[in-house]
């Protein structure tokens, strides 16, 4: 969140809905369920927002759909955001539904009988968690709290976070929180790009400050979750978020490094990981890859190692997993170096394809992408560096260096080819024997002189 801009709200559409499913809770007396314009208020409307809200939105509840971005708001509006199939579809509906409204005016929120904070918390250049979106965002909504609110946070946060953000400001307000107002914490479990998996069927956990806070979250996730887990209090949720991914982290430092002594052993890595999934019992396959991206991952470990660090706790497992997937990026253009040396040329003047640019496949999604510093560092090395990703026509480098995604990727005449993401659909036919390709998703089997990292 930047600002708050006066764009008024926009009531889309007035067609028909589908039946409603039964109202799971009813706002106290201070704040009536008939003063209530909005079931729920969606705080932010990005890649765990708008799928959150399309969520409500589709189990029958009336929702605000809040941004303070009022070009995110139009093209939400213009169903132009980056969805999944089955969230296009929803959108589609809601986008003619009186029940789903868009606003970018804060004093709004205090429409809803439930307001939900779904903003990033990413970290900055030096690892450190950067809490700015979140205070604001946090700051805003306890601004325009009113009696019988119930207020949920689902970024991934340190340990405390909901406390000091939410049910402290509250109180400073003089609202009493567990009786005035109801808060919680239940992270956001969406997976970009999954259509494997509906929204529904992925268990919440909530952790809130009281037993009636905690009943009245309960209910409202229930509007849409098939099974919400409860927990015995704010900090247990929030740490288990932290504990999924910080688990997820050390097993793809694990996998990767298990890749590189592979390599060192002649053995493909990719039949070992097949093998030992064969095992029904203690063991969860995990990929290496070029590195890690995305707004999990990457982040959601040092959100713990910052709080530790401030108690003097250390946490050398996570701590040594996050330098080694910091690392791997680096360690790949090295391969190429390396790939290339071997070739007889260096990688100075050579040109250098990325196929895949996005974190993983199938979404547009660039956030803490490998391919950006992989890319930056190729052409600080004096490699002439291009890419073709479908789903990202240009992006930035961190220099300032703006690139445009290669149509044609096989007039390119590249050097060395790097797979780093295979979206679906992904043809490579055109790779002629005399091109290297080292392939960092470990699953291109169907190109000639491939290497891998």
């Amino acid at each position: 969140m930047t600002s708050v801009s006066n764009m008024p709200p926009v009531r889309v559409g007035s067609a028909a809905r589908a039946p409603a499913s039964p109202v799971l809770w009813q706002v106290p007396d201070q704040a009536s369920s008939e003063s209530a314009e909005f079931d729920v208020a969606i705080v932010g409307l990005g890649y765990v927002g708008l799928p959150t809200a399309l969520a409500y939105h589709n189990a029958g509840s009336r929702v605000l759909a809040f941004d303070v971005s009022d070009r995110r708001i139009r093209d939400i509006r213009s169903n132009r955001a980056d969805l999944i199939a089955s969230d296009r579809a929803r959108l589609r509906s809601a986008l003619v539904d009186q029940g789903f409204t868009l606003t970018s005016r804060a004093r709004d929120l205090a429409r809803a009988g439930a307001v939900v904070v779904c903003v990033p918390t990413p970290v900055d250049e030096h690892l450190i968690p950067d809490l700015s979106a979140l205070r604001r965002a946090c700051a805003t909504v306890v601004e325009r709290a009113v009696p019988g609110q119930l207020l949920i946070l689902t970024s991934t946060t340190y340990v405390g976070c909901t406390e000091d953000l939410l049910v402290t400001p509250l109180r400073e307000r003089g609202l009493n929180v567990g009786e005035d107002v109801f808060v919680a914490f239940s992270a956001e479990r969406i997976d970009p790009g999954n259509q494997l998996v509906a929204q529904e069927d992925v268990p919440r956990v909530v952790g809130a400050s009281t037993p009636k806070c905690e009943e009245r979250a309960y209910r409202l996730l229930r509007r849409y979750a098939q099974r919400v887990h409860r927990v015995g209090s704010l900090g247990a949720a929030e740490m288990t978020k932290l504990i999924e991914n910080t688990f997820r982290a050390v097993n793809i430092a694990l996998a990767n490094e298990f890749a590189d002594i592979c390599r060192v052993l002649g053995i493909d890595v990719t039949d070992v990981i097949e093998a030992a999934s064969t095992k029904p019992y203690g063991f969860m396959a995990f990929m290496p890859g070029a590195g890690v991206g995305g707004h999990c991952i990457p982040c959601d470990p040092h959100y713990l190692l910052w709080q530790l660090r401030k108690n003097r706790v250390e946490a050398p497992v996570i701590a040594e997993a996050m330098s080694q997937i910091a690392a791997r990026p680096g360690r790949l253009v090295e391969r190429i170096r390396q790939t290339l040396s071997d070739a007889g040329r260096g990688l100075r003047g050579a040109r250098v394809l990325v196929i895949g640019v996005s974190y993983k496949p199938d979404v547009s999604d660039l956030r803490e992408s490998p391919a950006l510093e992989i890319m930056a560092s190729l052409q600080h090395a004096g490699a002439d560096v291009g890419y073709a990703d479908p789903r990202v026509r240009l992006l930035s480098l961190a220099d300032g260096t703006v690139l445009e995604s290669v149509e044609r990727p096989e007039e390119f005449e590249a050097d060395v080819i790097l797979v780093h993401t295979r979206h679906t659909g992904t043809d490579l036919s055109w790779v002629s024997t005399n091109q290297i390709v080292i392939d960092a998703t470990y699953t291109s089997n169907d190109v000639p002189r491939r290497v891998l990292p």
